[in-house]
């Protein structure tokens, strides 16, 4: 059985229970008292915070994205530029599974099993030239943020389309969400449309053009300094 068809036998069940058959428009909501009957609790010894954990700080609300006519582009500084549907990032790409902590600098965290595609895939079909060093990412909703492309290859990133062995609700950033892992919380960018190769190692995105730290380091201040 090949990855997209257990992926879509396993979720299914979870797609119509946790978004309702209306999951695609704007007045949809997730059920979270059903969700946490169906999320994963533990990983390999570790319990797992909930879905319904996270506190909603996004600059513009939950956003809520119709899959049919979504498209996931890669462009920027490549040689191969991308577009592509969500079934085409499920199909292609590997499958793996994280467990991370999302810390938020307002001071709440949420431990997570993340499962997504390596990052690492997509920058090698995309092709990108030897001056990118940046990877910008943009979202639906106008935030952008940005990494260092040897930070997404050296750590093995992964762009999560499920958590706790769930689809990514819309509230956690469905259909993609970046799992920046050992970065501060503004570094992990929901509802991705477009990853941008770039030559300029001093992008500021959305937070970081407002005072945060552009690297987003845990083990570092989250203000710039």
């Amino acid at each position: 059985m090949n990855r997209l068809l257990r992926f879509t036998i396993i979720s299914l069940a979870a797609l119509i229970l946790v978004f309702g058959l209306g999951s695609c428009t704007k007045k949809s909501t997730t059920d979270w008292a059903a969700l946490k009957l169906i999320e994963v609790k533990d990983y390999q010894g570790q319990s797992l915070s909930s879905v319904s954990d996270f506190v909603e700080n996004s600059i513009k609300g939950p956003q809520y994205i119709d899959i049919n006519s979504y498209r996931l582009t890669v462009d920027g500084l490549v040689s191969n530029q991308l577009s592509l549907t969500y079934n085409n990032v499920l199909k292609n790409y590997s499958d793996e599974q994280r467990l991370v902590r999302l810390n938020c600098v307002e001071g709440w965290s949420v431990t997570i099993l993340w499962e997504g595609i390596p990052l690492k895939e997509l920058i090698q079909q995309a092709k990108p030239s030897a001056d990118a060093v940046t990877v910008i990412f943009h979202c639906v909703d106008g935030f952008t943020t940005s990494e260092p492309l040897t930070y997404l290859t050296d750590n093995d990133i992964i762009m999560a389309y499920k958590i706790n062995g769930v689809v990514l609700p819309p509230e956690r950033g469905y259909p993609f969400m970046l799992v920046a892992q050992d970065k501060w919380g503004y570094k992990w960018a929901k509802w991705i449309t477009e990853i941008e190769f770039s030559n300029d190692p001093n992008y500021q995105g959305y937070w970081e053009s407002r005072g945060y730290n552009n690297n987003g380091d845990l083990d570092k201040s989250f203000s710039a300094p």
